[in-house]
């Protein structure tokens, strides 16, 4: 996270001082700023809310996803204050119910990973914790205050990948990430930046390439490096391994691994059960909107059967 204001840099170098209030949009949405930076976490508003979860899912339609019971008490545990927090915060969508409420906490240091079958309201999750979405009922906080994404301070802190893929097909890979870079408050270090990211996401053969010749999975890593290219405070990610070789997954545990240690928190959605592994602290199952299952990961993924 950088503590008190500081801003991570790629490789787990710390960087002080904050990214310019005011900066273009996360990941570069405004000012003609990279779209996949700002990717919406999900375009498809799909989650489906047919009935009460199955047998042996939670009983209480918003069933804690904290560690804690009583959140005031949950933001002293390991003396990490919580760097976002849901309240019973749920999302309807007229009368489907996407997400039941939920509590749920995120540190610094931490990565909290979500689980479940598509449909069953992780991207809901991650839309509401990133300020896409407001929710309809409940409230979620960044750092006490309540989550607004049009407040530029909010968004230089940010950094979120989606599950959609866009990008500006007249920029070569490298003029993506340095422009992000540069929006975003880098300065005079930004083709450092950038030269470092193409190294970790395994695209420096690739530097010069234009989107239309990357492969699915190359686009992908470069999705990624928009993200990780920019100081954050917290990275949101949906689906990240999608797409990836086994080597490119393994990069992204790493650098996931590493996030924590520079005290970045970290939320992501995923489906596969080794990424959740090697790099989350807790997880949260979702099942139609609802936490059928939350806790340390090893305990949970046993539980749960993944």
């Amino acid at each position: 996270m950088g503590r008190n204001g500081g801003r991570k840099r790629p490789g787990g170098q710390g960087e002080a001082g904050a990214a310019k209030a005011g900066a273009v949009k996360a990941n570069g949405a405004k000012a003609g700023a990279v779209k996949a930076a700002g990717a919406k976490t999900d375009s498809t508003r799909t989650d489906n809310t047919k009935g009460a979860a199955k047998a042996g899912s939670a009983k209480a339609e918003g069933v804690t996803a904290d560690t804690a019971k009583a959140p005031a008490k949950a933001d002293a545990k390991g003396g990490k204050p919580a760097l976002i927090r849901l309240r019973r915060a749920g999302r309807t969508y007229g009368e489907r119910q996407a997400l039941f409420p939920i509590d749920m906490a995120v540190r610094a240091g931490e990565c909290v990973a979500l689980m479940g079958s598509n449909g069953s309201g992780k991207s809901t999750l991650l839309r509401l914790a990133s300020g896409r979405e407001k929710p309809t009922t409940g409230s979620v906080l960044f750092e006490g205050h309540p989550m607004r994404e049009e407040d530029p301070r909010t968004r230089a802190r940010i950094a979120v990948v989606g599950d959609t893929v866009s990008c500006y097909p007249d920029l070569t890979a490298r003029a993506h990430l340095l422009l992000v870079a540069r929006a975003q408050g880098v300065g005079d270090a930004a083709a450092e930046w950038t030269d470092r990211v193409l190294a970790e996401r395994g695209l420096t053969a690739h530097a010069d390439s234009y989107p239309s010749s990357l492969s699915s999975g190359q686009m992908q890593s470069l999705l990624l490096g928009c993200a990780f290219v920019r100081p954050r405070d917290m990275l949101i990610l949906d689906e990240p391994e999608q797409r990836l070789d086994p080597a490119a997954r393994d990069r992204l545990a790493e650098q996931i691994k590493q996030e924590k240690r520079d005290g970045v928190a970290v939320l992501l959605a995923t489906h596969h059960t080794d990424l959740a592994g090697s790099t989350a602290d807790r997880v949260i199952v979702l099942e139609e909107g609802r936490v059928i299952a939350a806790g340390a990961t090893e305990k949970v993924l046993k539980k749960v059967g993944l």
